[in-house]
């Protein structure tokens, strides 16, 4: 497919939309981003501490959370279309946070630092309330499961979303077949994120623990392995996968197609994990002995989502009101980013999920699954090699060239979204992405690679983590202020308390439910 055809299917969909005065709606999308951050020592260690009561209860606060281990930090924006206040809201729950880690830092890498004993790694903890236990048997699973080491890894999450009165004038289908339509489109194209935003092209041997592989790592001077074409390793098979969910294959055609396979791998056992056992000598190891033991568990690159009302798991969200906003889970923590992502990585988004809404999107067939696969693995191990060759159709194709064809359809989407916010922000961020295309060497792999072989005593991370520290420590709050994160720390350890208290059921009877009912949902 040209680049004039796909042009010619992006301006008939905007001629459509500017008919019914509908571009004003395309061109303000909202996001909201989670950005993962491990806690270290100033030496560069794990730190093992307990979740800082300063900020409030893991459980039940609103923008800081803990992720798999107690020293995985999860920091999350509220959903807004403005660029600006996104950056700000970011920007401020990483003031206040370190502000209450005393000397510890946040390392800025998806992979994690040296990890001497893993058995160390305290898995997060979310109280004795049935939802805050459930949670923990979750990660006790899914330590079990692919051990505690490969949990630690961190990304970053975009959610994306369209106004919910742009739908109405949208004529290709319902909103959700939208949506899932852009997640296939999606699934095609995803190689171009860690091309221009991977940032893991190199890992602490510590990482792999003795894990079998066949990939040609070379060796740093200071102990780190990498590939020298490498973009992400944090997405690659070694990385934050599973070799159980392997051949998985979830429908992306229609929302009831999707919500049908994920439920039907939910209730599918696991012979693998069976072996693990579920409640053993009076102590769960895991919530359930299935493929996945809650939908969450399913490691995508990008998902369909509801927001869950009370008494909800995600897929009956879906089934009840379709999607509602896409998470793209395919970002690299960005090290040279203070907040771990910036203002051109957003914008970049905005025009890149904008274009897979927009143009056509082609059934998904597993065929064509096995060749986005092999796209994105081949992008992920060696996305800089000079002359890259993907598939398409069958077809080999230069990087180079999809990108060309690519370009004109990102920079007509740019152009339709600097005419609504004014500025030139957003064709800016594609010159920068641009840039990269042009010179791999300004890809933050390559970026990061550079920067760690001429490191000459190893200690890259700390350097990034105590440059980051004295930044954000020097940062004025730009929205929010001190006062307010600390309303919502209280606020949210009485809402645990709470939750506490009013517990009645035991945990094997409120388990039980919830596999057998609606119950809340559980990340």
């Amino acid at each position: 497919m040209g680049r004039f055809s796909l042009l010619n299917q992006l301006q008939r969909r905007l001629d459509d939309l500017a008919a019914q005065n509908a571009l004003p709606l395309l061109f303000t999308p909202k996001r909201g981003v989670e950005r993962e951050a491990l806690r270290i020592t100033p030496q560069g260690d794990m730190a093992i501490s307990a979740h800082p009561q300063a900020l409030g209860s893991a459980l039940t606060n609103e923008f800081i959370t803990t992720d798999f281990a107690e020293n995985l930090l999860e920091f999350i924006t509220p959903v807004t279309d403005s660029v600006e206040q996104l950056m700000a809201s970011l920007n401020d729950i990483h003031v206040f946070t370190l502000k209450h880690l005393g000397q510890e830092r946040l390392w800025p890498l998806s992979m994690p630092c040296y990890i001497s004993e893993p058995d160390a790694i305290p898995l997060a903890n979310y109280g004795s309330s049935n939802i805050g236990r459930m949670k923990r048997v979750y990660r006790e699973g899914l330590k079990n499961r692919y051990g505690p080491v490969m949990q630690l890894i961190a990304g970053v999450h975009y959610n994306f979303s369209l106004p919910e009165d742009f739908w109405a004038h949208w004529q290709q289908g319902s909103q959700s077949d939208a949506y899932m339509g852009l997640l296939r489109n999606y699934r095609q194209l995803v190689w171009v994120l860690p091309f221009l935003f991977g940032a893991s092209p190199a890992l602490c041997n510590s990482f792999l623990g003795g894990r079998e592989h066949h990939l040609p790592f070379e060796k740093s001077a200071t102990g780190s392995l990498y590939l020298p074409y490498a973009t992400s390793l944090r997405l690659s098979d070694l990385g934050y996968t599973s070799s159980a969910q392997a051949g998985l294959r979830i429908d992306h055609n229609s929302i009831d197609g999707y919500i049908r396979d994920l439920r039907a791998v939910i209730a599918t056992p696991s012979d693998e994990f069976a072996k693990i056992g579920v409640k053993v000598d009076g102590q769960y190891r895991q919530l359930n002995a299935n493929l996945l033991q809650i939908e969450n568990e399913l490691y995508a690159p990008i998902r369909p989502k509801r927001v869950s009302e009370s008494g909800e798991k995600p897929s009956e969200a879906l089934a009840r009101g379709g999607v509602q906003y896409i998470e793209v889970r395919a970002l690299d923590v960005d090290p040279f980013s203070p907040t771990g992502v910036d203002s051109d990585t957003v914008r970049f988004m905005d025009i890149f999920l904008l274009a897979c809404l927009l143009l056509d999107a082609e059934h998904l067939d597993n065929t064509q699954w096995s060749e986005n696969l092999a796209n994105f693995q081949a992008t992920v191990l060696e996305g800089r090699k000079p002359g890259l060759l993907l598939k398409r159709k069958g077809q080999p194709l230069a990087m180079a060239d999809w990108f060309a064809e690519l370009m004109p359809v990102w920079q007509r989407i740019a152009e339709g979204l600097d005419a609504q916010q004014g500025g030139s922000a957003y064709q800016d961020s594609l010159n920068v992405q641009r840039q990269k295309i042009s010179d791999s060497s300004l890809t933050p792999s390559a970026r990061l690679l550079a920067a760690m072989n001429s490191s000459t005593d190893g200690r890259l991370g700390v350097a990034l983590a105590d440059a980051h520290r004295s930044t954000l420590l020097a940062s004025p709050y730009q929205r929010w202020s001190e006062a307010f994160f600390e309303q919502e720390a209280a606020r949210s350890l009485a809402a645990q308390a709470q939750l506490e208290a009013k517990d009645e059921v035991p945990f094997d009877d409120f388990l039980a439910d919830y596999f057998h009912s609606a119950k809340a949902g559980v990340a």
